[in-house]
């Protein structure tokens, strides 16, 4: 009889156990290692004037940044436009149609979602419908979105020139969309910046 009672008991604290916690949120400060990697640094220099710099997370999402990285090697962004800028959300480039139906001849990648939210600065890989159509399109958010957090990958942070960034010019298509004039890694500075 004393068994049966406790059976009950027993039940109330399976059911009181509490949830397991969400993963930690990733620092937005890239880790020390990962900041001193100059191959860790994308440039872009941009038609308007402005320079960009921002600091790609491999630690987040190896198999995007390794893409990126090989991408900008092989000058694939040098010329590219930025073809959908929505004021208060994101400029999004890397397509080399410029029509947001574009990519690189390299295979599509698997989604590296993390809990690394996507707020004004970060850099996140653009997909289509679904998760793992991710390819060379990019965006540089211009104001917090936590809709995406969680649902789009997460590749760096800008941490100089988002000056530059905000002067991209808006629509979809913009009627004077801003260039890519060189993407470059710190790796690989041409000689003008270096020698700044």
């Amino acid at each position: 009889m004393k068994s049966l009672l406790l059976l009950p008991f027993a039940a109330l604290l399976i059911a009181a156990k509490p949830a397991p916690l969400p993963p930690p949120m990733p620092s937005l400060v890239a880790p020390a290692e990962v900041a001193a990697n100059k191959a860790n640094h994308l440039f872009i220099q941009l038609s308007t004037g402005g320079t960009v710099e921002m600091v790609l997370r491999p630690d987040l999402a190896p198999r995007h940044i390794e893409r990126i990285q090989t991408l900008v090697r092989r000058g694939f962004y040098n010329g590219l436009t930025f073809h959908r800028v929505i004021p208060g959300f994101m400029a999004q480039g890397g397509d080399p149609k410029g029509t947001g139906e574009g990519g690189s001849d390299l295979p599509d990648l698997k989604a590296e979602f993390t809990a690394a939210p996507f707020l004004r600065g970060m850099l996140g890989a653009a997909r289509a419908t679904s998760r793992d159509s991710a390819n060379s399109q990019f965006f540089i958010m211009l104001a917090p979105h936590p809709e995406l957090d969680n649902n789009y990958t997460v590749m760096g942070r800008v941490v100089a020139g988002m000056d530059a960034v905000d002067a991209i010019a808006p629509g979809e298509p913009p009627a004077q969309p801003t260039t890519i004039v060189k993407a470059y890694l710190g790796d690989a500075a041409p000689a003008s910046a270096a020698a700044k």
